[in-house]
């Protein structure tokens, strides 16, 4: 894979690199497109992850379809599909792990230990491997980009993070592989996250700073929603992921809840 990586790159061309776990949907191809305007060469992957999952998680329910997957990729014209399988990317007796300390215990970090552990370790060596000049990652897990971001710039890795925005269906639902847990009555229930953002968007945009203020009219409106249930809604800097009493500088709006088992995570921008 490294080699005939460093081949599509032979003649100058910028590669890029769309890192997933299958079970593609709209947003992941967005990604896609996004490289293919940017980049000369596109690189996607598709592996679930297992050392991002928790013991009680869904890693063996997660959605896996790569013949879906890899038809869909070849429609966007990319140029090669790295499908790995859970023993090439972890060998027997593999001890090393990335950690970015901090930024990894808060937020989903808090709600999924190790979680974070597993995504830096995974995507570093992804990076490895492909040698891309750039990744592209959906602005949906927002903690994530985040936290790779970091990782880059501190272990002075040769790749730009480029941040496309969320993809969200009519209603405003985040796409996401998750997304196919949920029956029609979920599905409906399941809106109310990006609907307490946009109680926090409407607030802010007459004038309301007050990040506490604002949290608490997000919170008002996952109330009213008896399937779902509030994991965190946070306010806090996009860069530190510290908590912000003011938002007057701009700030990260990050959720998750459960609507019936299926969590779901969701963001905005300030």
């Amino acid at each position: 894979m490294r080699a005939a990586c460093r081949e599509l790159k032979q003649g100058g061309k910028r590669l890029g690199f769309v890192p997933t776990m299958g079970s593609l949907h709209a947003g992941h191809l967005s990604l896609v497109q996004a490289a293919r305007a940017q980049c000369g060469a596109v690189v996607a992957s598709v592996f679930v992850n297992p050392t991002q999952f928790g013991p009680n998680e869904d890693l063996s329910k997660y959605p896996r379809n790569l013949e879906r997957d890899r038809e869909l990729l070849e429609k966007e014209k990319v140029d090669l599909l790295f499908g790995p399988s859970g023993d090439e990317m972890y060998p027997a007796g593999a001890v090393t792990w990335v950690t970015v300390e901090g930024l990894s215990e808060r937020l989903e970090g808090k709600s999924r230990p190790g979680h974070f552990r597993g995504v830096a370790t995974i995507v570093s060596k992804l990076f490895n491997i492909i040698e891309p000049d750039r990744a592209y990652f959906g602005q949906k897990d927002a903690q994530q980009a985040v936290i790779i971001r970091k990782m880059v710039r501190d272990l002075d890795m040769g790749v730009e993070i480029v941040v496309c925005p969320t993809v969200r269906e009519s209603d405003g639902l985040a796409l996401s592989s998750r997304n196919v847990y949920l029956n029609p009555e979920e599905r409906k229930q399941a809106v109310v996250l990006y609907r307490a953002l946009c109680r926090v968007q409407a607030l802010a945009d007459q004038g309301e700073r007050d990040a506490r203020k604002l949290r608490d009219a997000a919170v008002q409106v996952f109330g009213g929603e008896k399937q779902a249930r509030l994991d965190y809604f946070e306010i806090v800097d996009k860069d530190s992921l510290e908590p912000v009493q003011d938002t007057s500088s701009g700030a990260l709006v990050v959720t998750a809840a459960f609507v019936g088992k299926t969590r779901l995570i969701d963001n905005l921008v300030l």
